[in-house]
This record gives C-alpha cells, sequence and structure tokens, in this order.
C-alpha cells in the first residue's frame, strides 16, 4: 500500500529559499482572489453588468458561505483519502491540488463573460469557491507534512506572505492598465490573464512540493488515529469553537480583528462605486490603480515585523487604524469641497491606506501565535489548529456578511446599477446616500476595534511571563507558590481566577476540571 517515495508526490527535497516559493506560488492566487472577492467582483456585478447591489452583494455572499461549510468536510476528505488508489498515487493532497488546477482553468475564465443572469453569476462563483478551497486547504498542510523543522517551516510560511502580497497588486495593476487603455472587454482580459498567472502559479506549487510518504509506518499511525464521522467532526468543531470563547485574551483579539478585517471589506467593496458615482473627473482605471498600491505591503510587511518587537502589538493597531481614518476623512473631504479630477490627491490618500491596511493584515496574525499559550494555562492542552480555525471561519463568515450588508445598504441608498454609472448620471442625494454607506460602514467598524485594541494585553512582555510560569508548572512547581505579577498576567489574559487554571489530570492526560 505504500507509495514510491522516489517519484512526485512524495519526492523530499532539501528546503531552501527556492522551495520557499515554489511552495508559496500558490498564495499569489490566493491572496489575489481574496481581493477580487472584496475588491472587484462586486464593482464588476453592479458596475460592468448592471445588477442591482443587493442581488451582487447576495451572490458574493452565498459563495463564501458554501466555502465556509465546504471547508470543514474537505480537511477530513483529504485526511482520509489516502485509503483510495488515487490518493496513494498522486497523495491525499496533491490529488486534490492536481484536479483543483484543472478545473480552475476551465471555471474560473467563465465568470469574466457577460450575462444578464445572476443565477449564472452565482453559480459559477459557488463552483470557484469549492475549487479553490480544493487547493487551498490541502496546500495548507504540506509545511508539516514537507518537514519537521520549525526554522525550514518559518522559511515556507514567509514566502507565502510577500507572495500573496504580490499576488493582490498583481491583480489590480493589471485591471488598472486595462481600464486605463479603456478596452471594452477589459473585465473579460483581466480574467483570462488572472487565469494564466494562477495556473502557472498553481502548477508550480503543485508539483514543486511533496507530502509524507505513505509508508507502512506512517499507514499505521494513520489508521490508528480515533476515527470520526462527518457529524462527529461538526458536533466537535462546534464544542471546540465555544471553548475558544471562554479565553478572553482570543475574545478581544477576535473581535478587533473581525472589526478592522471587515471594515477593510467594506472600503474594498464599495470603493469603485464611491469613486465612479461620487467624484468629478474620476477615470475608469482610478479605484484599480488605488487599490494596486497594496504593493507597498512587502516593504510595510518587513517594518512591522521590527515595530512589533520594539513596539508591540498595540502601537500597530493603534498605527494602523489611525492612518485608515484619516484616509477615510481625506477622501469625503474631497468629495464635500466638489474638487475636480483629484487623482493626485487620491493617490496620496490611497498610499496611507494601504499602508495602513498592510499594518491591520500583520499583526493580528503575528500576534495569534501566543493565543494557544493563553489556552494552555487554561487546559493544558495543545489546540493550536482549533484557534486557527475558529478565525477562519468567522472572517470568512463576516466577510461574506459584509459584502451583502454593503449591498444592500447601497440599495437603500438609491442607487441604480444600470443607470448611475457615473458622476453626471448618479443624482446628489443617491451620492451622499453611497458616501455615508462608504464612510461609516468602514469608520465605524474601524473606530470600534482601535477602541477594542486598548484591551489587548497580550505582548511580548506578558506573554514572557505567561511563558515562565508555564514552564514552572510544567518542571511540577506548586500553584500556591506563583508570584503576584504571574497572577496578574496571567488572570488578564485569561479572564479566570488562577486557582482555576493548570487543572489537574486524570490517568488519560485529560483535566479533571473544566473551565
Amino acid at each position: 500500500m505504500a507509495s514510491n517515495s522516489a517519484k512526485w508526490p512524495y519526492k523530499a527535497h532539501d528546503i531552501t529559499i527556492g522551495r520557499g516559493i515554489q511552495y508559496g506560488m500558490l498564495d499569489l492566487m490566493g491572496g489575489g482572489w481574496n481581493n477580487i472577492v472584496s475588491g472587484v467582483i462586486f464593482a464588476y456585478l453592479t458596475l460592468a453588468q448592471g445588477f442591482n447591489p443587493a442581488i451582487a452583494g447576495s451572490i458574493a455572499a452565498a459563495g463564501r458561505i458554501v466555502d465556509c461549510v465546504w471547508n470543514l468536510f474537505l480537511g477530513l476528505i483529504t485526511d482520509n483519502f489516502y485509503k483510495t488508489k488515487l490518493g496513494q498515487k498522486f497523495g491525499r493532497r496533491h490529488f486534490f491540488m492536481a484536479i483543483g488546477l484543472v478545473l480552475f482553468a476551465c471555471v474560473f475564465p467563465l465568470f469574466w463573460i457577460s450575462s444578464t443572469s445572476w443565477v449564472y453569476y452565482l453559480v459559477v462563483y459557488i463552483a470557484m469557491e469549492i475549487i479553490i478551497a480544493m487547493m487551498i486547504v490541502p496546500w495548507e498542510c504540506l509545511p508539516t507534512e514537507m518537514t519537521r523543522d520549525y526554522s525550514q517551516r518559518t522559511t515556507l510560511s514567509g514566502s507565502r506572505m510577500v507572495i500573496s502580497a504580490t499576488g493582490t497588486a498583481l491583480v489590480f495593476l493589471i485591471l488598472a492598465a486595462l481600464k486605463q487603455a479603456q478596452n471594452p472587454n477589459a473585465y473579460l482580459i483581466a480574467g483570462i490573464a488572472w487565469t494564466v498567472l494562477f495556473v502557472v502559479a498553481i502548477g508550480i506549487s503543485t508539483f514543486g512540493t511533496w507530502e509524507r510518504p505513505l509508508t507502512k509506518e506512517f499507514i499505521e499511525e494513520l489508521n490508528s488515529r480515533p476515527k470520526q464521522s462527518v457529524g462527529e467532526v461538526l458536533k466537535d468543531s462546534i464544542k471546540g469553537y465555544a471553548d475558544t470563547f471562554k479565553n478572553q485574551a482570543f475574545r478581544t483579539h477576535l473581535a478587533v480583528y473581525l472589526l478592522s478585517f471587515t471594515g477593510k471589506d467594506f472600503y474594498s467593496t464599495l470603493l469603485p462605486t464611491f469613486i465612479a458615482c461620487c467624484i468629478s473627473g474620476a477615470g475608469d482605471s482610478w479605484p484599480w490603480t488605488f487599490q494596486a498600491m497594496s504593493i507597498l505591503g512587502i516593504p510595510m510587511t518587513i517594518w512591522c515585523a521590527r515595530l512589533m518587537i520594539t513596539h508591540g502589538p498595540k502601537f500597530l493597531f493603534r498605527l494602523s487604524y489611525v492612518s485608515i481614518l484619516i484616509a477615510m476623512i481625506a477622501y469625503v473631504a474631497v468629495w464635500a469641497m466638489g474638487i475636480h479630477n483629484p487623482f493626485w490627491i487620491f493617490l496620496i490618500v490611497s498610499i496611507i491606506y494601504q499602508c495602513g491596511r498592510a499594518t491591520l493584515e500583520f499583526t493580528p496574525w503575528n500576534l495569534f501565535p501566543f493565543m494557544p499559550d493563553v489556552d494552555y494555562i487554561m487546559t493544558r492542552g495543545d489546540r493550536a489548529g482549533l484557534y486557527a480555525s475558529v478565525m477562519t471561519f468567522f472572517r470568512k463568515s463576516t466577510g461574506a456578511i459584509a459584502t451583502w450588508v454593503a449591498g444592500i445598504l447601497l440599495e437603500l441608498t438609491g442607487y441604480k446599477a444600470d443607470t448611475m454609472k457615473n458622476f453626471d448620471t448618479t443624482p446628489h442625494n443617491v451620492q451622499v446616500g453611497i458616501v455615508l454607506v462608504f464612510f461609516l460602514g468602514t469608520s465605524i467598524l474601524i473606530a470600534w476595534a482601535l477602541w477594542l485594541s486598548r484591551h489587548i494585553y497580550l505582548d511580548r512582555e506578558t506573554h514572557g511571563v505567561l511563558k515562565a510560569e508555564i514552564e514552572r508548572l510544567e518542571e511540577g512547581g506548586d500553584k500556591k507558590d506563583v508570584s503576584d505579577e504571574a497572577r496578574k498576567v496571567a488572570e488578564e489574559l485569561t479572564g479566570h481566577p488562577y486557582e482555576k487554571l493548570w487543572p489537574d489530570l486524570d490517568k488519560n492526560g485529560r483535566p479533571i476540571e473544566q473551565i
């Protein structure tokens, strides 16, 4: 039953920067796709195809909801696919990546073909979400299988972050160039260009990576793991998700993360409509040119990594949110003053926004690795994967809700996508409504996140205190001997009295009393 480890997808290689890039290339599509969802699809369906915003928002939301549910099943399917002949020959992870590559090449261009049927776009969009998840979910499992070395896994994940930011910029640069050339088929040509770009990137990752060979020992290990039905997986997932909310540090972190990212979704979704319908003299390429300033996320990420050490997450959150709020006020001020053709003003404002956005995206996921340690002193369990799943699940859910709500709010302003294509055809009262939805939808969520971020106590110093206390307890230290500082930090981070932390274990290694 074991596969030939000398052949793809089981043949391992030394992990170098080059191999890290090969692994990370799939996130050129991942990062690009996420920004197509939040920044392009709504504008394409409304401004280009003339669908009412509520319908456009519903299409995007439906696809993301299907994606959330599909992800719960897909992990279980790929984990057990080694039992099939296809899984043994092509890999339990790489089989889905290879099939997804072929399906993506066939389906992705279809979305950019003009149609008057919203059902057509709904079906194709849901199919795209299913296909992309078929590649993303198994791909995210590969670092664990490619190497057990921490530094080598860091090489793989670090390459991914830079490539993802590159994919975001390329998506908008391609569309901006076509719009600037006033190409009547800009979206279709961009869709084909994105398809070619993403297919090459997916292919590099699919055939440049490997997974753990199905040796006799590994198969025995896999078969020894507890078997769960789909129902049991869903039940355990719901219970696990609920357990994470007992962690006060994580509750605050998740709230800040979801509020800020949902605010970012409002911005990306509504910026094209705001510029097209509310700004005098605006060009078709403007929204995509301004979004392409996301390329600044690459150097900004490097700078943020340094600031995370020297100033901590609170500072980064504040820097991010203040930058975004300044940008939002500037956008509305330009509209209110009636400035004609404010391209260079908006370019500067967009640079400020994109620097804030890059900081916003960097901080939560770089603070996240500390969260499982807070859970560990509460439960003595290793549940990092559970916390990552909760963040991903709720992020996708709120992303779907944001687009849907944005569409409904635009509908309520009286905006008609089929007739209101630019500044001259959009009545002033509708412009006011669009501006209010764009500004308030983004700014309220970002301001709320800014306010909540002051309750984030987990940083390098407090984590050091927590980690030292965990190590003391692991070495057999008595809970009665806890220092005042360690007690205070542990209680602030967990939200529970110290006496309830670090529970005793039964003979099976499970906590006797759970919080």
